[in-house]
């Protein structure tokens, strides 16, 4: 799968993540640089082309990101004068820092104890000597031994939460790519449940089990936005009060469009009718389904079967 070059968001994280290795190891071939970061050979040269444009004003001698890759395919890379200075940072700009580090320490690839693991200790340390904020993006349980996964090729068998369909489910997954996004973390890979290639939060993965059982690697690229409707999602048009504009910002849209009562319309794709449920309830009876037919009573069905429960 490749990297589309509109990919502007994911190829630059992943840029901030690849420049930091390739510096430390000296170099590496572009083989491995595909492997390591999940993508294409030919992105991996799309990419680099891009850092060798990278520096620091006035852009001349000395300023820039040197990137060589050779007739046999090696990259070599070569930082400017301005990757050594040290700098001075405000302890805003200290925590902006942090923050960003610890983000890129989630892309795959990334190396997680390497320089990068090293400067962000270092930085926490003077910051936490001023300040009372912890910055702190706390890794799911099982993470590692999904990582683990996907480093060894291993399939895997899950315990699943569906928030979509409110369901635990056990499922046998071939692991491909592991990657944080918007807060929270995910892994791609081959549901044999489903047949496909499917994406789950790994921090409702419930537990991990490693099977013995190898599968063959594919590179993946992680999306850039969390969610992707599949074959089984229905687009569904809502009406909402006014008050609830936050759920086009929370949530992947097809469009918003303001209604004569005051109310706000948006249309999005829903994978299970229980997601669906517990967000009209939440929303209150103002909070209604416009289309398809079929679900314009969803609100008033999921009320009447939570009131039911209390009564007994």
């Amino acid at each position: 799968m490749s990297a589309g070059k509109g990919d502007h968001g994911p190829r630059l994280t992943r840029l901030l993540a690849m420049v930091p290795w390739l510096l430390s190891e000296g170099g590496a071939p572009v083989s491995e640089i595909a492997a390591r970061f999940g993508i294409e050979e030919a992105d991996v040269i799309g990419d680099l082309e891009l850092v060798g444009l990278c520096g620091v004003p006035p852009y001349g001698g000395g300023d820039l990101i040197d990137i060589i890759v050779d007739e046999d395919g090696w990259v070599s890379a070569f930082a400017g004068p301005f990757f050594t200075r040290p700098m001075r940072l405000t302890p805003a700009e200290g925590f902006a820092v942090l923050a960003a580090g610890r983000a890129l320490l989630a892309v795959p690839g990334a190396e997680q104890e390497g320089a990068l693991r090293r400067a962000l200790a270092k930085l926490e340390a003077v910051v936490g000597e001023s300040a009372t904020l912890a910055v702190d993006l706390e890794p799911p349980p099982v993470l590692a031994a999904v990582r683990e996964g996907i480093a060894g090729h291993e399939r895997l068998e899950v315990d699943y939460y569906s928030a979509w369909r409110d369901e635990f489910t056990q499922r046998r997954i071939d692991p491909l790519v592991a990657y944080s996004l918007a807060g929270r973390w995910y892994v791609d890979a081959h549901c044999h449940r489903t047949g496909g290639l499917r994406r789950f939060r790994i921090d409702r993965i419930q537990s991990v089990r490693p099977t013995g059982e190898r599968f063959e690697h594919r590179q993946v690229a992680p999306p850039g936005e969390a969610f992707t409707p599949g074959p089984d999602a229905r687009t569904v048009t809502v009406a909402l009060p006014s008050w609830a504009g936050w759920v086009a910002e929370a949530y992947p849209v097809r469009a918003v469009d303001e209604r004569p009562d005051g109310r706000i319309q948006v249309v999005l794709d829903v994978a299970g009718p229980a997601w669906l449920e517990r967000l009209l309830l939440r929303l209150g009876p103002e909070a209604e389904v416009v289309e398809p037919d079929d679900l314009e009573g969803l609100a008033a069905d999921a009320a009447s079967r939570l009131l039911a429960r209390y009564r007994d």
